[in-house]
């Protein structure tokens, strides 16, 4: 009985595994298209400014973002981000949890600050904030 047990557990335990991975990774391979908008004065106003909806440039903007050297912190700016942006599934039935990203430009225009959500902040290399620039601005 106990031997039954034993190869029961076998076979359960990679199934049960091969069933959360798979529907982990449907969500985390479904399409996403990113909503980009832009200031409008010097207020807090944004207006939508544009739509990135090509795959390939959504995964660029993402690895950007996941080799930047996130920090925790609540930083304050002496005015709003120039930009502000979300990543949105294009499958409409798929809910999740938008975070903003807000990116301010430096005067010389060759670095970006930005934080994600409320108590994370990160200054991009001038590489990364160039590649960056040009694919929420075009």
């Amino acid at each position: 009985m106990l031997k039954k047990c034993v190869i029961f557990l076998y076979v359960l335990i990679p199934f049960v595994l091969l069933m959360v991975t798979g529907c982990s990774s449907e969500v985390e391979n479904e399409e996403q298209k990113i909503i980009v908008q832009k200031r409008t004065d010097d207020e807090n106003q944004y207006e939508d400014f544009k739509e990135i909806t090509d795959n390939e440039q959504v995964r660029n903007v993402k690895r950007i973002l996941d080799e930047a050297n996130w920090k925790d912190a609540h930083v304050t700016f002496v005015r709003p981000a120039d930009y502000q942006f979300v990543f949105q599934f294009k499958n409409p039935q798929i809910e999740a949890k938008a975070v903003l990203f807000s990116v301010w430009v430096s005067p010389k225009k060759d670095l970006l600050e930005m934080t994600r959500g409320e108590h994370e902040f990160t200054q991009l290399t001038k590489e990364e904030s160039a590649r960056l620039f040009e694919m929420i601005r075009e």
